[in-house]
């Protein structure tokens, strides 16, 4: 199965991509069990219920089915509340690790690939002006605490991005470290030992 897509805007579309996207998850968090506890794990639950609602919102359009979202959405706004957390559905791509709970604020519009890492105080938003001028951004990147992501940007794989930089223009050359603010190529060195590519792991348990 392909895991991921450069159509991100709707990135579940059937059960075994919801199925794989909660496998690539838990193992980017480094979770070795496979189901949550009753208490604790509480950023682990907040991605599997993000995950619910991608595949409800995607793939169960039907009436019978609006009970069930309303009760999803109640309860995932309740979580995002209590862990401090502005992360809207069909965002993420598999393998996100969210590492702290605190102040996370991603606009609906950008789009970001597989295997993130995303650390606390993170913004990644609009131009200011706009409300559909999002960045996207590849896979296995490093999102450090305290970045400032917006406008009509790419990111390309593999960039680590510093805490508390500000990154207003595009990073095309992958595998880098940028840094700053404004934010500028600091290393050649790129996310290398900063991210758990989930997505890879999860593709070897599913025999490929």
């Amino acid at each position: 199965m392909k895991q991921h897509r450069e159509n991100r805007d709707v990135p579940i579309t059937s059960r075994k991509e919801y199925e794989f996207y909660l496998e690539a998850d838990r193992l980017s968090l480094e979770i070795p069990r496979r189901r949550p506890r009753l208490f604790g794990d509480e950023i682990w639950k907040f991605q599997r219920l993000l995950r619910t609602m991608e595949y409800t919102l995607n793939c169960r359009r039907s009436l019978l089915w609006r009970p069930y979202l309303s009760f999803l959405s109640i309860r995932f706004h309740r979580m995002s509340m209590r862990l401090g957390y502005t992360i809207p559905p069909n965002v993420f791509g598999p393998g996100l690790a969210i590492a702290h709970r605190g102040t996370i604020v991603v606009n609906s519009c950008a789009r970001v690939g597989a295997n993130c890492r995303l650390h606390v105080g993170v913004n990644i938003g609009t131009s200011a002006g706009t409300e559909r001028v999002a960045p996207t951004i590849g896979d296995n990147v490093y999102i450090g605490p305290g970045a400032i992501i917006f406008g009509r940007i790419q990111i390309a794989d593999g960039v680590a991005i510093g805490a508390n930089s500000v990154v207003n223009r595009s990073f095309t050359d992958p595998f880098i470290t940028i840094a700053g603010a404004p934010a500028r190529k600091i290393s050649d060195h790129g996310t290398e030992g900063l991210v758990i590519r989930g997505t890879e792991m999860a593709g070897q348990d599913r025999g490929g």
